[in-house]
Order: structure tokens, then C-alpha cells, then sequence
């Protein structure tokens, strides 16, 4: 009876893991199609960032030349940066659903005695600095521990 039981549970497991990878391929075909629009200095400035938060257009207005190039070269910065952070919330809300599938799944270590959780030895992701190079200090370090759900200030 026990093996039988087993059996079906580890059928349901492949199902249910089959119906995720094609889940997940569906996302990713989705996040490929993101992309994300942010201003800056009133307007004046726009830039659109694709789904790995790059800038793919970048368009100024007519009254452009209002700001000096060091105003322009910020803008263009905060614009991309905005676009970027905006792009990376959309593909979050995308993994929404397969995040909260993963979370009912049981973990490899559940399932075969001795065998370390591998989810809890995984390295937090760090955000990359928005500072240059020559701005930045040992300190920013710490401070790159991040979610898509952080505000962006």
C-alpha cells in the first residue's frame, strides 16, 4: 500500500513540475516582450528600458536645450534607472504565481534523507551599485541587498 502511495505521489510531483517548467516558459516568453518608459527633469528626457533593463530608446524634448550636458547626462541616468526598476516589478509580478507554486513544492532535502536544504544555503542576491565608479566606497556594499519590491527613491 505504502509503494502504491508513493507511486502516486511522485506522479503528481512530475505533473505538477511539468506544468511549472511549461509555466515558466510561458513567462519568459511574456518578460521578453517587458519594457518600461521613465522621465526625467519634467519631461525632458525620456528613456525606455527592455526587459533586462536596458535602454532601447531615449528621446529628448524640444526643450531640451534648457539644461546644460551635465543635467542632461543626470537625467538620462535617473530615466534609465527609473525605466529599469519599473521593467524589473512587471517581471517580478510575472513570477508571482510560479514563485508561489515553487513555495508548495517540497524541497529536495524533504525528500531524500541527509541531502542539505539548497534553498537555504543559496547567496541573497546584491544589487549592482547606481553610483559610478569613482562615487562609490566600501560601505555601498552592504547596502545592495534588494528586492523588486524596495522602493526606488
Amino acid at each position: 500500500m505504502d509503494n502504491e502511495r508513493t507511486k502516486a505521489d511522485i506522479a503528481d510531483l512530475m505533473d505538477t513540475v511539468n506544468s511549472q517548467i511549461r509555466s515558466i516558459a510561458e513567462v519568459q516568453r511574456k518578460r521578453t516582450e517587458l519594457t518600461a518608459t521613465a522621465s526625467a527633469r519634467e519631461g525632458r528626457v525620456t528613456v525606455t528600458c527592455n526587459a533586462d533593463g536596458v535602454p532601447i530608446d531615449t528621446e529628448f524634448s524640444d526643450d531640451i536645450d534648457d539644461l546644460d550636458y551635465d543635467d542632461i547626462a543626470m537625467a538620462v541616468t535617473e530615466a534609465a534607472q527609473d525605466a529599469a526598476v519599473k521593467v524589473a516589478r512587471m517581471a517580478e509580478e510575472l513570477m508571482k504565481p510560479i514563485r508561489k507554486t515553487r513555495s508548495r513544492l517540497p524541497s529536495l532535502s524533504a525528500m531524500v534523507e541527509g541531502l542539505p536544504d539548497l534553498r537555504a544555503k543559496t547567496p541573497e542576491t546584491q544589487r549592482a551599485p547606481f553610483t559610478p565608479p569613482a562615487d562609490r566606497n566600501q560601505d555601498d556594499a552592504r547596502d545592495r541587498r534588494w528586492s523588486v519590491n524596495d522602493d526606488a527613491d
